[in-house]
């Protein structure tokens, strides 16, 4: 029995290894590449084929994969360094770098790390870049500097597969005494404007006072002319109506100087003022001349009359 036993167990066990070592031989043969993943199969410690994402199969115990690389985007945080400007003035600047392969064999076979080497490079030339610039201007053209560092790291890590998408500088760290500087420098800016921002409107108040008296000067003129046009016209209308009145008065003189009563009249009313006339003037003076027929009345009043008829046969 116990021989029996024995070799039904090893009957047993002999499928069960052989179906073991046929799984792991499959195993081993058959890779899944993940999306965006990269293997790189060699045979016999030698390159043979990359291999994309998908099913593949691999000869067991001849092909191995070496490297897995990854073709996502990657972001790498550089570490913070010292760097020089143009002017003399140490910085401390740090960033990250956004990169991706593009070649997983030059990544694998080209440099030992690729990670490493693109850090290594991006320092570099930000130190670089930023030797050819003034302090202010690393402020002020921080995306031109960012430009420049990925176009120099493109062209330097091309041998590796490897291209960089963009360089974000985080901080950029100047000494305390430039810091120190730089706040003072603001200070007297804003003071300045403040300042002139003051006389700007201490001028435009001036402005705004003189337009306004210029405006009071040439309302007051207008009003005044105004005032002198009215007066003027007034007195325009007055002389007009007193000129009508008299002559309406004259046209009714005339009128009633036409007929045999105003004729009359008119003779009593000269003679009147004759008389007056004379009297006036002895009054103002001792000595008088008069004709000799002078004082009497009658022959005045003839005068007058003769006169009177003379000027209407004129007529």
């Amino acid at each position: 029995m116990d021989i029996v036993n024995l070799l039904f167990n090893n009957v047993l066990t002999v499928p069960v290894a052989l179906l073991i070592f046929v799984f792991f031989l499959l195993k081993s043969s058959i890779i899944f590449v993940p999306q965006n993943q990269a293997y790189l199969i060699e045979r016999f410690g030698k390159y043979l084929s990359t291999k994309e994402a998908g099913l593949h199969f691999l000869v067991p115990f001849i092909d191995r994969i070496a490297a897995d690389r990854s073709l996502k985007e990657q972001a790498v945080d550089v570490p913070q360094q010292s760097a020089i400007t143009r002017d003399n003035i140490s910085l401390h600047v740090d960033g990250v770098l956004y990169f991706r392969v593009l070649d997983p064999y030059k990544a694998s076979y080209g440099v030992d790390d690729y990670i490493f080497a693109v850090t290594q490079l991006s320092q570099t030339t930000m130190r670089s870049e930023l030797g050819k610039m003034e302090l202010d201007k690393t402020f002020e053209e921080r995306d031109a500097l960012n430009t420049n560092i990925v176009s120099a790291i493109n062209e330097a890590a091309g041998p590796w597969g490897i291209q960089v998408l963009r360089y974000e500088i985080k901080d950029i760290i100047p000494p305390q005494s430039v810091m120190e500087a730089m706040e003072a420098q603001m200070k007297a800016e804003r003071v300045k404007r403040a300042q002139i921002l003051e006389s700007e409107g201490d001028r435009q108040a001036a402005i705004n006072r003189a337009e306004g008296e210029k405006q009071s000067i040439v309302l007051s003129a207008e009003a005044d002319k105004a005032e002198q046009i009215l007066r003027a016209e007034g007195e325009a209308k007055a002389i007009i109506a007193v000129a009508n009145a008299q002559a309406e008065a004259l046209q009714t003189v005339g009128e009633s100087a036409n007929t045999e009563s105003g004729q009359k009249a008119v003779q009593l009313e000269l003679a009147t003022k004759a008389i007056a006339a004379k009297e006036a003037i002895a009054k103002e003076s001792s000595m008088v001349i008069l004709p000799d027929n002078a004082t009497d009345a009658s022959s005045i009043v003839a005068q007058a009359t003769s006169i009177i008829s003379q000027l209407n046969k004129s007529r």
